[in-house]
């Protein structure tokens, strides 16, 4: 059986705040999230836009980079999203 695979995305969202959060389908995940349906977090920061992602990749290290990710300062983040940071992926 294959693997589920996912991806992880960075949504910036109306008050310039970063979300991490993981999707088989970035797509549909982002219109959730602009119809209010999605994270609690992103539901009174709307709209939401991705300006990063990465994938796919399976599920359980799609998890494992998100939470990666979340732990980094938002100039971290923003570096990410631009480009000038690499975050060597978990074993």
């Amino acid at each position: 059986m294959q693997a589920k695979r996912a991806f992880v995305y960075i949504v910036r969202c109306a008050d310039r705040t970063f979300y991490i959060g993981t999707a088989k389908d970035v797509k549909a995940r982002l219109a959730m999230h602009n119809r209010g349906k999605g994270a609690k977090y992103t539901r009174p920061r709307l709209p939401v836009r991705v300006v990063w992602q990465e994938g796919p990749m399976s599920l359980t290290r799609a998890l494992q980079r998100e939470y990666q990710l979340k732990q980094l300062t938002r100039p971290q983040k923003q570096a990410l999203i631009r480009g000038k940071l690499v975050v060597k992926r978990p074993r």
